[in-house]
This record gives C-alpha cells, structure tokens and sequence, in this order.
C-alpha cells in the first residue's frame, strides 16, 4: 500500500472517529438536557398548581380532579386576600420584619466575623465556637425562655421580640458563612492599607466589606427566606392583628364551618411572589458567593 493510500486511510479513520464523537456527544448532551428538563418541570409544576389552585371556587377545588383547570377563574380571590383578609397589613409586616432583622443579622455578623477573623485576640476561637453552638439549640426549645423574657421586658405583642428573635437565629449561620469566605481575602491588601494609616473602621467598611459582597448576597436571600416563612415565633409573641405577618394572616380563612380555599391559595401566591423576585436578582451574586467561600487560600 502506498504512502498516499495511508495517509487517506488515515485521514476517512480520523474524520470518522470525530464524527462518532460529536455524534456521541450530541446524544450525550440530548440526553442531559432532557433529564434536566423532566425536573425543572417538576419543580416548576406545584407553582404552577398553586396558582389554579388559587382561582378555583371550594366546590370545584373538592368536586373535580386536583389537576382540573380552573372552569370560571375567580381572580376576585386575590382581590379578597388582600382586602377582607387583611393580607395587605400582614404583608407590609411580613417586609418590615424580614428587611429589618436581614439588615441588622448581616451587619453584626460582618462584625463579628471581621473580628475573628482579621483581629487578633485570645478569646477569638471561644467566641467562634460559642456562635456555633447556638446554630445546634433547636428552635421550640427556646420558645418559653423567649416568651418569659419578652414578658419580663414588656415586649409580648411588640414587633422587636420577633425581629431580635430572628437575628439571634439567624447570626450563627451566617457567621459561620461569611467565615468561610473573609479566610479566602488575602490579609496583604489590609496591611498594605495599614501602611497607608487606614483605621480599622475604615479598613472594614472601605474595603473588607465592599470585597464581601457575593457572600452578603447568599446570607442575605437565606435570611430572608427563613424570616419571611416563620411563623412559630409570630405565632408565639404577637397576638394583636396589626402586627402578625402573612404567615400567620392564611389562618384568616379558616373558619370553625368554613374555609376559602381559593382565598388561602391566593395568600400562599401572593407570600411567594418577594422570594422568587428576590432569588431571581440574586441568583448570580449567591452562586458566586458560594463558590468563593467554598475553597480556601
């Protein structure tokens, strides 16, 4: 066989071996795709549900098929929540207490960490570890010391029993995140600015905590889903209408003869709609986030 007639073989050998390839690799990618579809469809659909489920009348929700469309859609529902079930008072609760307790659960965790981690000072790995412990003390467990100690303060059917209680909760994880990540901020770019007669305050809020910026944005969508989805705490220390959130407003429809369906479908609607918006901006910023404070150095 001649030099000319290898290098041909060779060559059809070569371009068909690329073509099983891609082949290969389209069928691989085919595949993947549609698994990845099957599940956002499944993750997707209860939303989906949830919606019809919130147009639908209590004899349509118990006499046809849980999967039936809506026959005559009662967007009057969402109408009703707002008003006659006062899901509009609940709601501007719902935002003040998460906005409140994320701000001040963020700042003083900044604090803290910025201590342990940038400060050095004896008692900084007993003060972690303290932190850390209060992340295994179960919530129920804590409700009648809570409860005692509002009372003892006059703070029962006071918004800052609830707020105090969030932040509480809700620092020793976000502590425990944001550690993760200020390890990974090389500590040269602090003493460069030292040298340069930087205080520590300015040190921290002129450029440690602008450089922590993706981390905040994952603490700050985990503090507000838990805080705006509680509902012991709510449910314990307020009793007054005026300051109860959204969680506890669904209740509203809930009668001793009667419940409205339709109405508690719309509330559930309405109280998801904050933390879709809110993932959707923050997405980018919390897989980021994540993936900076997973690796060290």
């Amino acid at each position: 066989m001649s030099r000319v007639a290898l290098e041909t073989q060779k060559t059809t050998l070569s371009a068909s071996y690329k073509t099983s390839k891609t082949l290969g690799n389209k069928i691989g990618y085919g595949i993947l795709y549609f698994i990845l579809g099957v599940i956002a469809i499944i993750q997707v659909y209860p939303l989906i549900w949830l919606f019809l489920f919130s147009l639908k009348t209590n004899q349509e929700v118990f006499g046809m098929s849980p999967f039936a469309l809506p026959q005559d859609p009662q967007w009057g529902n969402y109408a009703k929540a707002w008003t006659a079930g006062h899901i509009d008072v609940y709601f501007f609760n719902s935002v003040l207490y998460t906005v409140a307790a994320v701000v001040l659960t963020v700042i003083l965790a900044s604090f803290v960490t910025f201590a342990i981690t940038r400060m050095e000072w004896k008692l900084s790995g007993l003060v972690l570890g303290l932190f850390m412990a209060g992340y295994m003390i179960p919530l129920h467990s804590t409700l009648i010391p809570l409860f005692n100690f509002f009372k003892t303060a006059n703070m029962i059917d006071n918004p800052m029993s609830v707020i105090l209680s969030y932040v509480a909760f809700n620092l020793p994880i976000t502590i425990m995140i944001l550690t993760g990540f200020y390890k990974t901020i090389p500590r040269e770019i602090e003493e460069a600015a030292v040298v340069d007669g930087c205080s520590v305050h300015r040190i921290f809020f002129q450029i440690t905590l602008p450089m922590t910026v993706p981390v905040l944005s994952t603490t700050v969508i985990i503090n507000m889903i838990y805080n705006w989805n509680e509902f012991v705490f709510v449910n314990t220390f307020l009793s007054s209408d005026k300051w109860k959130t959204i969680t506890v407003g669904v209740n509203n429809f809930v009668g001793q003869y009667l419940t409205d369906w339709g109405a508690i479908g719309a509330t559930l609607m309405i109280s998801i709609i904050p933390v879709l918006i809110a993932y959707f901006i923050l997405s980018d910023r919390i897989v980021e986030g994540i993936a900076a404070g997973s690796v060290k150095g």
